[in-house]
């Protein structure tokens, strides 16, 4: 079971994210760094646990209203050992493709922002065997294309469960969807994302079949510990990076 740190970016900035009101988010106030910044935020995260990989959510590329391209580079390039999962809202393939050639980045290919289920395969095939899917939901509704998430037999290897309107909430996680969509590929490597409060919730996600679960305000508000994470590192299947 791994933890993957998440950093929401929004006007340069990481911000704090919080049931999927992205209007509302504001810089985040956090004690592993001083401000921020992108940079400092994800050193301060990597002095907590020397994690492998960071989600990086590019809220302006997301929404249409410009991406934070520059600070995505910045940190590719001053943490070269880290793999970068980021959503920046890219839909087509000559933007997915963009994203994987950059190193150590993974393109994740989001529903929310997917017009129709046929454009899926171009987006796959441009990722070039990295693509993250994230079936992005909010409360019970599905952004995207349903056959997306019907379709089972066309997902990649990695599968986000994204619950927005569990992020930042202290909910605790959709651990049903998760299960199910664990027994319907157990082959995949299904990422639970929205609502991780402690270590039993990732203990719960792990027995749900969860390879992975994306966590960010329980990191910044430490309900999740290095002593934590080393527990649960063990549980789990591995997930490639």
């Amino acid at each position: 079971m791994r933890v993957i740190p998440v950093l929401d970016l929004k006007g340069g900035l990481v911000v704090h994210a919080r049931g999927g009101e992205r209007d509302r988010y504001r810089p985040i106030e956090t004690p592993l760094a001083v401000g921020a910044e992108p940079l400092d935020v994800a050193r301060g995260l990597l002095g907590v646990f020397p994690f492998d990989t960071l989600y990086i959510a590019d809220l302006d590329g997301i929404a249409g209203t410009g991406r934070n391209h520059d600070s995505v580079c910045a940190l590719a390039s001053e943490l070269p050992g880290i793999a970068l999962w980021v959503d920046d809202g890219s839909a087509t393939p000559h933007a997915i493709a963009g994203l994987a050639r950059m190193p150590g980045v993974r393109p994740v290919i989001g529903t929310e922002g997917l017009a129709e289920f046929a454009a899926l395969p171009a987006l796959l095939a441009a990722a070039c065997g990295r693509a993250i899917l994230s079936l992005d939901s909010k409360g019970d509704v599905f952004l995207g294309p349903r056959e997306v998430e019907a379709r089972a037999d066309t997902w990649p290897d990695t599968v986000i469960a994204m619950t927005l309107a569990a992020v930042g909430a202290k909910a605790g996680p959709d651990v049903a969807r998760v299960a199910a969509l664990a027994s319907r590929r157990p082959d995949v490597g299904i990422v639970a994302a929205g609502g991780v409060r402690d270590v039993g919730d990732l203990e719960r996600l792990s027995r749900a079949g969860a390879a992975a679960a994306l966590v960010a305000t329980a990191l910044h508000a430490g309900t999740i510990e290095a002593g934590d994470l080393k527990k649960i590192a063990g549980l789990g299947m591995s997930l490639r990076s």
